[in-house]
């Protein structure tokens, strides 16, 4: 549903929108965290821990501080996912942004110029929520979108493969098929063979075997309990284990999160804008494609979300734009990455269970108290369990049904989709989405084009025939009306009725009016019902 005054929305919808219960829950409908708890804690888990690793290599990536991208984390949680209007999209640092963060940084040069561009950008996306730019998320179609989340899911795999066996050259996060360090995703595979960890090997297959046997088991209570932290505790003993032997996984194939001695060094981790950059045109011009991108990025995560929601909720796109307008300007203020909606968290949220967006917000608050508690314990998680809970994610995401159904629906789902998964596969997510965006439009228009722009009310063998148009004549139908008036037979009988019409457009009426004008020379008898008169030519009917 669009939603027609999004600040109104903002500020008083409800926050939280409860899902459908039964049983004794249905007693605690009106209260979200009480009836959604069960299923949302442990999800909030399994999202911090995915969050973690793609936090810091995301900021690795992007040339800014480790920290930053921890900061981004959390203020995806606790703002944006409190402000949020969707239930399961997670918010933090994305992978699209890295190259123009990068980027931006070095023409701007440093990172405190670039947050002011930040917090531009920010305010800039509390613009677009305002003025209901949030809608551009409807028209995205729908084969992109499934084509966009099966690409994603296949990068997943080939992506997190190399670090499931401990080649960890890349970041954390990569979604570009070019990567950093001169290598494709084709490359990568590669040369895995020659940087083998064995423990790592034995840990990642270990976590693959529990996150794929753990739905089946027969013990409903012991299911309740999330796979995914399961894993993390088995990689965390098993390398325990592998370091009585001498073989244990050491320095970057472990989480490496900052650890500060002391509370001064802790604070001394946020970085503020430098204020006087507001005066400098290229920050203002970084701020513009900051929210542009982010926004894109945002409005295709919360579409892609949506569609994976069980509940087939829908969230409005405007308080989105809001809400994330308010999440990287606080970001920013804090010294954080930009964020926008990203998908590989949501649908982790989604996969582990979660019902509402307390998850999200759980999940800032998890990242936060583990980075001020117990960042010495993080840092002893393998890189190759962490990356067999993505794989199993993105075999989730990739899932061969997926594209089977999109072959069933036909060719004009079927191309858009296999054209958005390969060219994001080779180029990167916003690039992809670009191409299959056209590919998919150019279906829509040719299906639009071949779609007859009237219905025929007269009886079949009438003497009259009588043509009652629709009520949205665009220029795409010209063609197919102007060959049904081409071939009128000489002294037809013809009535074009445009009584609910509500808009036809010029080159249309420029078409009938074209015919008028050459009936009489056919034969033709016709009469014009409610058809507008064209500008700027006198017509005698």
């Amino acid at each position: 549903m669009a939603d027609r005054d999004p600040l109104h929305q903002f500020l008083l919808a409800p926050a939280f929108h409860p899902v459908p219960v039964t049983g004794a829950e249905a007693h605690h409908e009106d209260d979200p965290l009480r009836q959604s708890w069960r299923h949302d804690l442990p999800a909030s888990v399994v999202v911090a821990l995915v969050a973690l690793p793609l936090c810091l290599g995301i900021a690795l990536a992007s040339g800014a501080p480790l920290f930053s991208g921890i900061i981004a984390g959390v203020v995806g949680g606790l703002v944006v996912g409190a402000l949020s209007g969707s239930a399961l999209m997670v918010s933090g640092p994305a992978a699209g942004l890295t190259a123009i963060v990068v980027s931006a940084i070095a023409t701007l040069g440093s990172y405190p110029r670039f947050l002011a561009a930040v917090v531009i950008g920010g305010v800039l996306q509390l613009g677009f929520g305002l003025v209901g730019a949030g809608l551009v998320g409807y028209y995205f179609p729908s084969a992109v979108i499934k084509g966009m989340l099966a690409a994603i899911g296949i990068i997943l795999v080939l992506k997190q493969a190399p670090h499931a066996v401990g080649y960890d050259a890349d970041f954390e996060g990569d979604e570009s098929f070019r990567q950093l360090n001169d290598e494709t995703t084709l490359s990568a595979l590669r040369h895995i063979v020659d940087r083998v960890e064995p423990t790592a090997i034995v840990l990642s297959v270990l976590a693959l075997a529990l996150l794929f046997a753990w739905p089946r088991l027969p013990w409903a209570r012991l299911r309740s309990v999330p796979a995914p932290l399961l894993a993390v505790v088995l990689g965390l003993a098993g390398n325990a284990f592998a370091a009585t032997s001498g073989v244990a996984l050491q320095g970057e194939h472990l989480v490496q999160l900052p650890v500060a001695a002391s509370a001064n060094e802790f604070f001394g981790l946020f970085v503020r804008p430098e204020w006087s950059a507001f005066a400098d045109g290229a920050v203002w011009q970084i701020g513009l494609t900051l929210a542009i991108v982010a926004s894109l990025e945002t409005l295709l995560s919360l579409e892609a979300t949506d569609r994976m929601d069980p509940y087939r909720r829908e969230a409005p796109p405007n308080r989105e734009l809001l809400a994330q307008g308010v999440g990287n300007v606080t970001s920013a203020l804090l010294g954080g990455l930009p964020v926008t909606g990203v998908i590989v968290r949501s649908a982790a949220n989604v996969a582990a269970g979660a019902r509402t967006r307390w998850s999200a917000i759980m999940h800032g608050a998890l990242l936060l108290v583990a980075v001020v508690a117990i960042p010495g314990a993080l840092n002893r998680i393998p890189l190759a369990v962490l990356a067999a809970i993505l794989i199993h994610t993105g075999w989730k995401l990739a899932h061969p049904r997926h594209f089977f159904e999109a072959r069933r629906a036909g060719l004009p789902q079927l191309i858009p989709f296999l054209v958005t998964v390969t060219a994001i596969l080779f180029t990167d997510l916003l690039v992809g989405i670009t191409i299959g965006l056209v590919v998919g439009f150019f279906f829509i228009v040719l299906d639009q084009i071949k779609a007859p722009c009237y219905t025929v009310v007269s009886p079949p063998g009438s003497v009259l025939t009588r043509l009652r148009l629709h009520e949205h004549i665009s220029f795409l139908h010209k063609a197919g009306l102007a060959t049904m008036l081409d071939g009128l037979a000489r002294g037809s009988r013809l009535e074009l009725d445009g009584t609910v019409c509500k808009r036809i457009d010029h080159d249309v009426l420029e078409l009938i009016h074209d015919f008028v004008e050459t009936a009489a020379l056919r034969g033709i008898d016709y009469r014009l019902v409610a058809i507008p008169p064209l500008s700027g030519r006198s017509t005698a009917h």
